[in-house]
């Protein structure tokens, strides 16, 4: 199986290096390895969904 790092992914799905290191580290990418301080993601891996707040509304949970 072939692997990139998260600079080579980050040109492939045109986010940055640093938000696929979060999704690694949240499991949001299947099959990535960490090795050392790098995370290796599949060449084929999927690009996640991005979850994060797109309405400019942030819903507080809790009280």
């Amino acid at each position: 199986m072939e692997y990139m790092t998260t600079v080579e992914m980050s040109e492939k799905w045109n986010i940055t290096s640093r938000r696929i290191g979060v999704l690694c580290s949240e499991g949001r990418i299947e099959g990535v390895i960490k090795k050392g301080k790098t995370w290796l993601i599949p060449a084929d891996a999927i690009k996640p969904v991005d979850q994060r707040i797109k309405s400019g509304k942030y819903i507080k949970s809790g009280n």
